[in-house]
C-alpha cells in the first residue's frame, strides 16, 4: 500500500521561518519557498493579513495552492512579543482569520458547527476557571491591578487598541468608532467612573493608540496591568474588536461591541455596529461562553510544551506560565547570596536569576552594604544560623536552598549541576521543627481531580522509568537464598547530612540503624544499600566490614536504588529520601527519624510529629513534594520547567549514565568532579 505523502508548508517570509517550534505548531515539516521543490500537497504559509503576506498570496494564486494564515494565539506568552518573547500559542487558519469579519474563518466554522461533548464542556469550564482565577491573558508579564475607583463608584471600562491594527480595520472599525464608543460610554453611564485602558504595545512605546487625547474626567490607565484583575473591577466594558472584550465575558462583565470581533453576534454581547446583517447571516446560533471558549482556546489555537517545543495543550501553557510567573515574583528584587563557592554560585544562578532582578554573591555578611536596596532578600545554602539570626534582626526575607528530589544523573558531591532545587522562606523540608514551606504546603493542600490524575501519572512514570534522586547504579539481583523470607531494605545515609542532624536524634548512624533493624527483624533477609557518596569516598558513613557481615545478608553497593526497592517488602530508614521513593512503589516504610514524608499517615513512625496535622493520600504527598514544592530547570532551555518535562529529560539522560559511574577508583572520582565542574560553569 503506498505511503501517504506528508503535507509540507512553504514559507515566503524570513521572519516567519524564525518562529521557534513552528513545525510543532503546524504538525508538519516547513521549508523556505522554492519553485523547484514545491509540490501539489503543499501550502503557502503567511502571517495573517499583514502587508508582507501579499507575496505569499501571489505565489499561492499563481501555483493554485492553498493559503494558511498564522496569528498569535489568545494565550500567547509570559512576556510581550514586541520584546522578543517567543509564542507558546498560534492560530493556524486555512479558511480565513478570526479577526476578519468580512469572511468566514476556521474559528467561526468551529463555533457554528460543533456541539460540545460532556468531556469538552468540562475542559472548557476548567479552562475558563484557569483564566479567571490565575488572571491569565494573551500576555502574562504584568502585576495585579492596584487601582481603586473614587468614592466607590461603578467602573465603565473602555478599551483602546493600536492604531491601524488589522483586527480593527477588518473588524469594521476606525478612528471614528473609538470616538463614538467613548462618547456613548460617557452618555450611558453618567454616574460611573470612566476608565480607558491603553494597549500594552502603546504603553511599551512600540505603537500608537486611538485615545491620545481624551476629555477631562476620564481616567487613563497608561501603565501595564493584568487584564483579568482590571476587568474584575469593571461592571461594563466597551470595545471595538479587542480580544480583551472576550476576557471581559470570562470576568463576568457586560460587553458592548462597536466593531465586529470574533465573539460578537453569538448572543453574548451587546452589538452596536451599524452593519451586523452580514455577520448574523453567518453566525446564526446562540452560544454559551463555554462553547466560544472551547472553540477559540482548545480547538482553534495550537500550543507547544514550553520546555521542549513539542506539540502541547492549553493546559501545558497554563501550568508553565503560572509556574514561571510565581517564581519570578518570589525571585524579585535584589538577592544577596551569602557564602557560596564558585561551583555553587554557578549551580544556583539558573534557579534565582530573572531578567528583572539582581543577583549579588558575597562571601560573608560583612560584605553586605550598610543600606540595602528596597526589596532585598538574603539567600543561603542549607541552614546558616548566623544568617538566620541576622535576617530576623533586620526583618529581611531569607531564602534557604537545598537539592531537590529529582536532582541529576550523578552525584552532587561529584560537582554535577542540579536540575532541581528546593527554596524555602520558612525553613527546609529536612528540619521537622522549622515549620518548613513543604510542611505548611502539605498541611493545607487540596488537589482537584486534574491534579490528582497528574500525581498518578507522575508516580507511574517514576516507577516505570526507575527514576530517583541521583539515577545511578546497575541492575540489582536478589540472592536465591532470600526466597521465602521478608525482604527488608536499609538505605545508608551520609552521617554528617543535615537531615540526620535535624531530624534523627535517637538513631543517627548507619550502624545503629542496622543494629535496630536486625533486632526488630531477626529472621528477615536484610539488604543494605550504602549511600553513593560514601561508596565513592566523598562523604562519611561507612559501616565496619566485620559489623556489616554480622548484620546484613546482602549488600547492594553499585545497584540502582529503584531495583532494590522493587525487590523489597519493607524499607527501614532514618530520614533517607529512599523512604519516599518506597512509598511510590507501595512498600511498607518504617521511619526512625522524622523525614518530610513521615507523620502524614503513610509511614510507620518511631517518633511523634504532632505539627503534621492531617492524614494525606499518597497522591497529595506526591503533588506537594514533587510538583508544587521544588524548582526545576532543563539545561539549555529558558525558564523554569514542570516536573513532567524533567522526567522526560532524565529518561533520555539516564541511558548513557551507567558507564560514567562504573568505577569507584579515586582517580575516576576526581575526573567526574572535573567534568561536573566544567558542566556547571559552562
Amino acid at each position: 500500500m503506498p505511503q501517504k505523502k506528508v503535507q509540507e508548508f512553504f514559507i515566503t517570509s524570513r521572519s516567519i521561518s524564525k518562529i521557534p517550534s513552528l513545525s510543532a505548531f503546524l504538525l508538519s515539516p516547513i521549508r523556505r519557498y522554492s519553485d523547484k521543490k514545491i509540490g501539489t500537497k503543499s501550502s503557502i504559509v503567511v502571517w495573517g493579513f499583514r502587508p508582507s503576506s501579499t507575496h505569499g498570496e501571489k505565489i499561492a494564486k499563481k501555483r493554485n495552492l492553498p493559503i494558511v494564515r498564522l496569528e498569535d494565539g489568545f494565550l500567547r506568552s509570559l512576556g510581550l512579543g514586541v520584546h522578543g518573547a517567543p509564542p507558546l500559542s498560534l492560530v493556524v487558519d486555512d479558511v480565513g482569520m478570526f479577526y476578519d469579519s468580512t469572511h468566514s474563518s476556521l474559528l467561526e466554522k468551529y463555533i457554528e458547527n460543533h456541539v460540545l461533548s460532556i468531556n469538552e464542556l468540562h475542559a472548557a469550564q476548567r479552562g475558563i476557571i484557569h483564566i479567571s482565577t490565575l488572571n491569565l491573558s494573551k500576555y502574562n508579564h504584568t502585576r495585579l491591578c492596584d487601582i481603586a475607583p473614587t468614592n466607590d463608584k461603578k467602573i465603565t471600562l473602555v478599551l483602546d487598541q493600536t492604531k491601524g491594527d488589522i483586527s480593527v480595520l477588518l473588524g469594521g472599525a476606525d478612528e471614528k468608532t473609538f470616538k463614538l464608543m467613548l462618547e456613548t460610554a460617557q452618555k450611558e453611564h453618567p454616574n460611573s467612573e470612566i476608565w480607558v485602558k491603553i494597549h500594552p504595545d502603546v504603553i511599551s512605546g512600540k505603537k500608537e493608540g486611538y485615545f491620545n487625547c481624551t476629555p477631562s474626567g476620564i481616567r487613563i490607565i497608561k501603565h501595564d496591568i493584568c487584564p483579568q484583575s482590571l476587568l474584575k473591577r469593571a461592571n461594563i466594558v466597551y470595545t471595538a474588536t479587542s480580544h480583551m472584550g472576550f476576557e471581559a465575558l470570562i470576568a463576568g462583565c457586560k460587553v458592548v461591541c462597536f466593531g465586529k470581533p470574533w465573539y460578537a453576534g453569538w448572543g453574548l454581547t451587546d452589538d452596536r455596529h451599524p452593519d451586523m446583517t452580514d455577520l448574523r447571516s453567518r453566525r446564526r446560533r446562540k452560544c454559551t461562553l463555554e462553547e466560544l471558549f472551547y472553540a477559540a482556546y482548545l480547538k482553534y489555537s495550537r500550543y507547544i510544551q514550553p520546555e521542549t517545543g513539542k506539540p502541547g495543550t492549553f493546559f501545558d501553557v497554563v501550568e508553565w506560565i503560572q509556574l514561571n510567573r510565581d517564581l519570578k515574583e518570589k525571585n524579585s528584587g535584589t538577592l544577596w547570596c551569602i557564602g557560596m563557592s564558585l561551583w555553587k554560585r554557578a549551580a544556583v544562578k539558573p534557579f534565582l536569576k530573572t531578567p528583572d532582578n539582581k543577583l549579588c554573591f558575597i562571601s560573608t555578611l560583612k560584605n553586605l552594604p550598610s543600606k540595602l536596596p528596597q526589596n532585598s532578600k538574603l539567600v543561603v545554602w542549607g541552614s546558616r544560623p548566623d544568617v538566620v539570626d541576622f535576617a530576623k534582626r533586620h526583618s529581611l526575607p531569607l531564602l534557604r536552598m537545598e537539592d531537590g528530589f529529582l536532582r541529576s544523573i550523578g552525584l552532587g558531591s561529584d560537582l554535577l549541576p542540579p536540575i532541581s532545587l528546593v527554596v524555602g522562606f520558612h525553613g527546609l523540608h529536612y528540619s521537622p521543627h522549622s515549620s518548613s514551606d513543604l510542611e505548611q504546603l502539605l498541611n493545607k493542600l487540596e488537589i482537584d481531580e486534574w491534579q490528582t490524575n497528574r500525581a498518578i501519572k507522575l508516580r507511574k512514570q517514576l516507577v516505570e522509568l526507575k527514576l530517583s534522586k541521583y539515577n545511578i547504579g546497575n541492575t540489582f539481583h536478589l540472592s536465591k537464598n532470600a526466597v521465602g523470607k521478608t525482604i527488608v531494605l536499609v538505605p545508608g545515609q551520609v552521617e554528617s547530612d543535615a537531615s540526620i542532624k535535624a531530624a534523627s536524634p535517637e538513631i543517627n548512624t548507619n550502624l545503629a540503624l542496622l543494629r535496630m533493624v536486625r533486632h526488630l527483624r531477626p529472621n528477615a533477609w536484610l539488604i543494605y544499600k550504602p549511600h553513593p557518596d560514601v561508596i565513592f569516598g566523598n562523604r562519611k558513613g561507612e559501616v565496619p566490614i566485620n559489623e556489616l557481615s554480622m548484620l546484613v545478608d546482602q549488600t547492594a553497593e553499585d545497584a540502582d536504588i529503584a531495583d532494590c526497592l522493587a525487590a523489597a517488602d519493607e524499607v527501614h530508614t532514618m530520614t533517607s529520601q529512599t523512604g519516599f521513593e518506597a512509598l511510590l512503589q507501595d512498600k511498607e516504610v518504617h521511619c526512625y527519624g522524622m523525614p518530610f514524608y513521615a507523620g502524614w499517615g503513610l509511614t510507620i513512625d518511631q517518633l511523634p510529629l504532632p505539627q503534621r496535622k492531617r492524614q494525606l493520600t499518597l497522591n497529595e504527598l506526591i503533588y506537594g513534594t514533587l510538583i508544587s514544592y521544588p524548582r526545576y530547570i532543563i539545561p539549555g532551555h529558558s525558564g523554569f520547567a514542570r516536573v513532567e518535562a524533567v522526567v522526560d529529560y532524565l529518561r533520555l539522560q539516564k541511558t548513557n549514565s551507567r558507564k560514567h559511574y562504573s568505577s569507584t577508583h579515586w582517580l575516576a572520582g576526581q575526573w567526574r568532579k572535573v567534568l561536573g565542574l566544567l558542566r556547571t560553569l559552562l
